[in-house]
């Protein structure tokens, strides 16, 4: 449980530099928490993270790119873990058709998000159309509801496109070694819960528990209920079982487990929220003038404002 809720904090240690880890782990616990405890779900959670990194001094365009970039590598991820568990499900001499299915699905979005997202980065025609039809789209669902158009378009697109690139382009391996950490983290809490719970190996193998995971979590990311409760319960109690696993075990490990991935979120983050205002962003680095300039020739060293 522990090692989980640090994996929260490294994706945007990646795509926020100047970030700290205790800050990025407030940031993730408290718009996790809120995205759970709202109805709006997933929009308050975004809203808290811009929220909370603007007033701590980061400028919107490198929020932006962050929320987007650690979003798309999630989202990602969900994808291929269905193909990954169907692989290994068939190496071992299984398969379910259920699953089969949804990594076909998986591929097909994936295949179709990746070509869309590499071609926005590498084009800024592409991204300066996608950013004005966005915009127009966007402004005409607002004016349904009497708000005004937005102020961002196609220019805002190629903005992201330059920042986006440079930054994937020397640390994209980093975000996806820090995604594939947090989300393994999560199975691995399921793993051992199961195991502590005597559902042992026998009944279910390790690549049967991270194939009803793998499930699970892609239907997860339809916001049926806030933070998929009850949803994934069901969903994933019904997998195992059906993958062999004792219907007592099973019940009393995900609720084992979904109480370790949810409660220590719920109460960190909502302590974090009260909280986080404290704390700011590091300062970046001012250099001293030579030595002889400042009149004292003291030593060379730095001064942060």
């Amino acid at each position: 449980m522990i090692v989980n809720l640090a994996t929260f904090a490294p994706p945007w240690l990646v795509v926020l530099p100047r970030l700290r880890f205790f800050q990025a782990l407030e940031l993730t616990q408290a718009s996790t928490a809120l995205s759970i405890v709202f109805p709006a779900g997933m929009a308050a959670g975004m809203g808290v993270s811009f929220g909370m990194l603007q007033r701590w001094g980061f400028p919107r365009r490198e929020i932006t790119r962050a929320m987007t970039l650690v979003g798309l590598w999630n989202q990602f991820l969900n994808l291929v873990f269905p193909i990954v568990a169907v692989f290994l499900l068939t190496a071992s001499g299984e398969e379910t058709a259920l699953l089969a299915t949804a990594a076909f699905v998986g591929v097909a979005i994936l295949g179709v998000a990746v070509t869309a997202f590499v071609l926005a980065l590498s084009s800024a025609r592409l991204a300066h159309e996608v950013g004005e039809i966005a915009a127009r789209l966007t402004s005409w669902a607002l004016g349904k509801v009497r708000r005004g158009p937005v102020s961002w378009g196609g220019p805002s697109f190629e903005r992201f496109r330059a920042g986006a690139g440079e930054l994937l382009a020397r640390r994209w391996h980093l975000l996806t070694a820090a995604s594939l950490a947090g989300s393994l983290s999560v199975y691995l809490v399921l793993l051992v819960s199961l195991r502590a719970l005597g559902v042992d190996a026998s009944q279910l193998s390790a690549v049967e528990v991270f194939a009803a995971w793998a499930l699970v979590r892609l239907l997860g990311t339809v916001p049926i209920t806030p933070g998929g409760i009850g949803v994934i319960e069901l969903g994933l109690t019904t997998a195992l079982v059906a993958f062999g696993g004792n219907n007592a075990g099973v019940v009393a490990a995900v609720l084992v487990y979904r109480f370790l991935t949810i409660v220590p979120t719920l109460v960190y983050g909502l302590v974090a929220a009260g909280t986080w205002r404290r704390h700011r962003p590091p300062a970046e680095p001012v250099p001293v003038p030579p030595v002889g300039t400042m009149g004292g020739g003291g030593a060379d060293t730095t001064l942060r404002r």
